[in-house]
This record gives structure tokens, sequence and C-alpha cells, in this order.
């Protein structure tokens, strides 16, 4: 999971001492490093920003897509003051900084404060040593035991969710609803991570009064969504330091509600963790995350325990990132299968032949993958709309990545590497590899869950944990929560597509790619209410 660009929207220069500072520091790093300019890519657009206004402000995928077109899998870009980047989806390449350097590309400096300020000192903040022993840390709680465990959970808010929409059918006229889609699972993987992992009930179906879940919706679209030219401008070149001062004192609406929703998750983790702590000295075991995670930390070497601070942190990292994912995950799935009604009717077909088997019984985990329709649609609706578009990465030392294919710098040279400086930054486009034509077929920019079934030969470098697909990330930092974010997209998708007919509305030609940490829907002209996704909704026959 990669944090965003922007909570310092009104952000006011520190004057200009530092900005000539700011300048120095920048042409420095420009003219003492190994040098990159020879790389083909768009010109910038203005000195100041470069090409960062077009990357930061499209809609998702939109230059990624553009820039690969035009130049390959390698593409230089241009930051602030003639600075030079790379955005990168050669699978080769992506392999080197994902699986063989590990730690090798730490995160850019100012990503790190952004993931302070939203989700404490955790795993998206962590880097090398500290990452890795928070990660061995956190493994007990996301084990595939452990996950498959979680479905009967699942289901649980899985059949809430529809018990909610039958209500709304029941005093409908034709039988049907517009709904939108994207807040219900949105407040349904609120409540099934909520049980799951701290064994809270939020309530969020119900639509219980729960200051912190209120606070949590809309979270990342009201402080990371459409950044202004100076937001950019001061996340990307003002030191750490000065965005810890605007953090910590910045009155903005943006981070006044960053803060709030801080404080709020902070002192509901720690309820939560003294309980479990106190169960654990009782003898008392559940089988919740906090709790497998308290009981695992308690048993560890002091040297490599989570402080508490970490451990708050861990929690919020969970509310945030692991809700938001899944759920935006979900959304852009039931998006493509109410636009493709032959996919649907197959996956409905699928879903009650195997019910059929069940007699009476629920799904469980093993149900769930033996059902090769549902887990290729799941899988291209991730490849085609990966939640987590891009990673932000920056050489540790000076290294040479190597690429799966030559190509042709703009002095006519032919190369099959490509030395890269230490302190270069990296855009890792995930939502362009997902579509790369060698990897995943010629018709890689289309939306087809057949190609799952394809008897051919495995192209590529191995990435991704599921389909070989970097959805996840990969290496030192795959998400760590893949197998319960799987299962729990998959007690849903059951649920709905089994018991609804979903059909597209007009509303959704005002649909919107979103960029705001993860990629949500949003319609045109009216960002500022936040993911929409508006479908008709009706009962699915049963013959």
């Amino acid at each position: 999971m990669e944090t965003a660009h922007l909570l310092f929207e009104n952000a006011r220069g520190p004057g200009f001492f530092l900005g000539v500072i700011a300048l120095g520091y920048f042409l420095y790093r420009r003219y003492t490093r190994i040098s990159i300019s020879h790389i083909p890519g768009p010109a910038p657009e203005s000195f100041l920003l470069g090409n960062l206004a077009e990357l930061f402000q499209s809609q998702v995928g939109a230059p990624d897509f553009k820039w690969k077109q035009q130049f390959g899998d390698i593409v230089r870009i241009k930051g602030p003051f003639g600075e030079d980047r790379l955005v990168v989806s050669d699978p080769k390449a992506m392999q080197y900084i994902f699986q063989t350097a590990g730690y090798g590309f730490l995160k850019w400096p100012e990503r790190t404060e952004i993931s302070r300020v939203l989700m404490g000192r955790g795993l998206l903040w962590a880097d090398d040593a500290i990452h890795r022993r928070q990660r061995k840390a956190m493994l007990p709680g996301f084990g595939a035991p452990e996950s498959k465990a979680f479905v009967p959970i699942f289901l649980k808010a899985a059949s809430n969710l529809a018990a909610q929409w039958n209500d709304l059918l029941a005093s409908s006229i034709d039988q049907s609803v517009e709904l939108n889609v994207a807040s219900w699972l949105s407040r349904a993987t609120m409540d099934s991570l909520g049980e799951a992992a701290f064994d809270y009930h939020f309530g969020a179906l119900e639509n219980k009064e729960n200051e912190l879940m209120k606070a949590y919706f809309g979270l990342m679209s009201d402080t990371l969504g459409q950044p202004s030219r100076r937001a950019i401008f001061t996340q990307t070149v003002m030191p750490v330091w000065y965005l810890q001062l605007m953090s910590k004192y910045s009155n903005t609406r943006r981070m006044v509600h960053a803060r709030h929703t801080a404080q709020l998750a902070n002192d509901v983790a720690q309820s939560l963790i003294d309980m479990k702590s106190q169960a654990l000295l009782h003898g008392k075991e559940n089988k919740d995350v906090l709790s497998l995670l308290v009981k695992a930390n308690a048993s560890e070497n002091p040297a490599s325990r989570l402080t508490d601070e970490e451990m708050l942190a861990q929690m919020r990292t969970l509310l945030l990132a692991g809700h938001e994912t899944s759920s935006t995950s979900l959304v852009w799935c039931i998006l493509e299968i109410s636009r493709h009604p032959e996919v649907q009717k197959k996956l409905r077909e699928e879903i009650r032949a195997t019910e059929r088997k069940l007699n009476g019984r629920d799904f469980t985990a093993a149900d769930f993958d033996n059902m090769p329709y549902m887990n290729a649609v799941l899988k291209e609706s991730m490849r085609f709309h990966p939640a987590v578009y891009q990673n932000y990465r920056m050489a540790a030392h000076d290294v040479v990545l190597p690429l799966s294919q030559p190509i042709t710098t703009t002095k006519g040279k032919t190369v099959s590497e490509l030395p890269v400086g230490k302190g270069t930054k990296l855009v890792l486009s995930i939502a362009a590899y997902n579509r790369n034509k060698e990897v995943f077929g010629e018709d890689a920019d289309v939306f087809n869950p057949d190609r799952w079934f394809r008897r051919s030969e495995k192209k590529g470098p191995t990435l991704g944990v599921v389909g070989n697909l970097l959805t996840f990330a990969g290496g030192v930092r795959t998400c760590i929560g893949w197998r319960f974010a799987l299962y729990e997209m998959l007690s849903l998708l059951v649920e709905i597509v089994n018991n609804f007919e979903l059909s597209p509305t007009k509303e959704l030609e005002r649909l919107r790619r979103e960029a705001c940490l993860v990629m949500l829907p949003t319609l045109e002209g009216e960002q500022i209410k936040g993911e929409n996704l508006p479908l008709r909704i009706s009962i699915a026959a049963r013959d």
C-alpha cells in the first residue's frame, strides 16, 4: 500500500531564503548524480513543476498509459527545477526493484511523512530494518489459515448488506433501485474489517452513530484528492521537517480532518489493545487480528517487539489502508460485472452451481478456491482497475536496472540496461504494468476474464502474489493482508451476484477514476461529494 502526495493544500512558503536553499539542493542533486537525461520522455510543462502537475492532477492511469504508448516502459519525466525522474512499467525492471533489490529502493521521504500523518509510524511508513521488524511482528495475524478462518465474518457482513438491499427493493414500485454502490461496499467492508481485525462492531451498514467511522468515510477523497499546483510544489520541494510543522500546526480543512481522525483512531485502538492485553493475561484468547498480534508481540524478544506507538499505528493502517483498498477493488469489479451481462450471467451460474452442492451450509474459503470463473473475474478487475495504481521509490544507492526490452536513447543509442544514480526518484506504474501486452496479451487494454484460462506459456518475470499482478505490490513490500482482502472481496462478491442483478446507469457517463491514494470512483462535477458509483439493482431471478 502507498500514501499519496497531498495534505498541504494551502501551505505558505517559508520565505525567499528557504527557497534559495531548496533550489540549490535540487540543482546539486541534478548535476552530481548519474544522468538519465538521455531517456526519452515528454516535454515538461514548466520549470517549477516539470511534468508533476499532469502526473498528480490527472485521472488514474491517464498519463501512465499515454506516456507508455509514446515512449515505452521506461519514461523520463521532469520534476521541480528540471530534476529527472523515471516512470517505470518494464516487467524486468519492476522485478528488480520489487523483488531483487529489496530495500535498495526506499520510499520518497515526503511520502513517509504523509503516511505518518494519516496512519502513524506503521508498516506503510517504515522502511528497511524497521519495516522488516514490524512486518515480522504482524505476520501471525495474516497467514493463510487465519485469513480463511475469517470467511464466516465476511459472509455475515455480506448477508447484512443483502438484507439492507432487499428491504429497499421491497418498498420499490418497480422492484429496482438506484444505489451508490461505492458507499454501500465501503460500509460493508468497514463492518467486516472491524469484526475480523479488532472484534469491534462499527455498525456501518445499520448507520449506527460512530464518530470514528464517520471520520474515516471520505478521508481519502477529502484530504488527498485533486491537489493544487501549490500543494504539489510544497510537498515535493520543501524538506520533511517543514512538512512536519505543517502537519502539526496547519488549520486547513484537510489537515484538521486528518488530525481529528488520527486522534479518534488512536483512542479507539488504545482501548482495544488494553482490552486484548487484559484478556491475554486472564487466559482468554480471541482469533481477531489484534488479539493474535497482541499475543505474538508479548512472546517476542523485547528487541523485536512493536512499541506502543507502533501498535497504535498498525491498527490505524489496517483501518485506513485495509478498508479502502478492499472496498475500492470490489467497487471496480462490480462496475465491470454490471457493464458485461454475459460475465454476470456466467458468474452467477457458477455461484449457484456451487451453492447447490453445499446442502444448506455456508460457503467456505475452500469453496471460493474452487470457483475458477469467480477468481478470474476478480483477478481481471484487479488487473484492469488496480486500487493502488502507483508506487513511489528512490534509489538508495547507484544501481543498474535490467530491461525486458532494449530502449533507444535520445542520442540514438540502444541500451538493454539502465544505470540509475543514488537519490533518483522513480514512479512505479502498477496501472501501466498491469496492461503490459507482452505479459497479459494483445488485448490487455480490454476487460476480459477469459484471459486467465488461456493455456499459453507464462510470459515475463514473476512479480506479484496473485496472477503475476502488482495490485498487491511484491517482494518485501507485498501487502501483508492480501489473503484477508481476497477472501473478504470474494465473500461479498458471492452474496451480491447470487442475489442481485446489476445494471449501469446513465450517470456513469460522468465516471472518473479519481487519484486519492487509492483509485476512487467519482462523478464529473461532483467530486467534492466523494466516492460514487450509481448502479441499478434488482432481484436476480431464479429458475
